[in-house]
């Protein structure tokens, strides 16, 4: 009945019957008809609807092939299955209507890539009603992150941290997954600052008066962004021995020096250095940084 039903779609579309190896989408449906109606809902319908793309009546073929053989046998072994393909091959199957998009770029350098992480793995091509194609919903993309991110995720069970358990923010807040590794991995903004200061603006400068590591460290240098045991996700369990990794003995007047220097860091007035120091982001009227 249904390789009846086939070959009368093509009958009925003798301009797809006439190109080789295609057999349209509308024989596709015949036994597809569920995956069929869900992809008419979907972005990805555009394949199907704008003759720019060169796949109008045949979006089906488009990500699996040419579909003549698979209808004559319904042998699954004569069709195309991307998500069963190497990471590489799914990969190069969607970039092939995504070549001008910023998922290309990143695609090919990122860690993603090099571990052969593949489309399908965190996009949905064929989704379930109600799903997405990609995932919007913040507790939702923390969920999938953390499948394979799991030591990150552990550090946001940390007493501090950024609040995704709470789902009020969510990894592609901080990361862009399509771009290279490392540093450029991170949604930057206004130059070489980091997505921090998308959250944290009143923190970016230019300041008359700079603190070094926000300029050319970066928030790192005393911030643990994934979470830690320490108040403001310091990278130290106190403020000062935070800023003695930096700070130490330089003179007799710095904090750090030996007793009985004007900073004795054995007076607990002097372990908090932001009791004075308050502007350790940068300060637009003092050169110490002082509030």
């Amino acid at each position: 009945m249904r390789a009846s039903a086939i070959i009368l779609a093509l009958l009925l579309s003798p301009a797809l019957g006439a190109q080789p190896g295609y057999v349209g989408s509308e024989a596709c449906a015949v036994c597809h008809e569920d995956l069929a109606k869900e992809f008419a809902k979907t972005r990805h319908q555009a394949i199907e609807k704008e003759p720019g793309r060169g796949w109008v009546g045949k979006g089906c073929e488009a990500c699996h092939g040419p579909g003549v053989k698979h209808s004559e046998s319904t042998d699954i072994a004569e069709i195309i299955i991307p998500a069963k393909q190497k990471a590489i091959v799914e990969n190069n199957a969607c970039l092939a209507c995504h070549v001008n998009q910023t998922a290309r770029v990143g695609r090919i350098l990122s860690g993603h890539a090099k571990d052969q992480v593949a489309c399908s793995q965190c996009h949905k091509v064929h989704p379930k009603p109600g799903e997405l194609l990609y995932e919007r919903r913040k507790p939702q993309i923390n969920t999938l992150c953390a499948g394979c991110h799991q030591t990150v995720w552990v550090s946001f069970q940390r007493p501090h941290g950024h609040r995704l358990r709470e789902s009020a923010m969510a990894c592609t807040d901080c990361h862009n997954p399509h771009n290279p590794s490392g540093y450029a991995a991170r949604r930057v903004a206004f130059g070489n600052e980091p997505s921090c200061f998308n959250c944290h603006g009143a923190l970016r400068g230019p300041f008359v008066h700079e603190h070094a590591p926000v300029r050319l460290e970066g928030c790192g240098s005393c911030h643990v962004p994934h979470g830690s045991p320490n108040p403001k996700l310091l990278t130290r369990h106190e403020v000062a021995v935070t800023c003695l990794e930096c700070h130490g003995a330089i003179g007799i007047t710095q904090a750090g020096a030996t007793p009985p220097a004007f900073h004795d860091l054995r007076t607990a007035r002097f372990r908090n250095c932001t009791t004075c120091h308050r502007k350790i982001h940068g300060s637009q009227v003092d050169r110490s940084l002082q509030r």
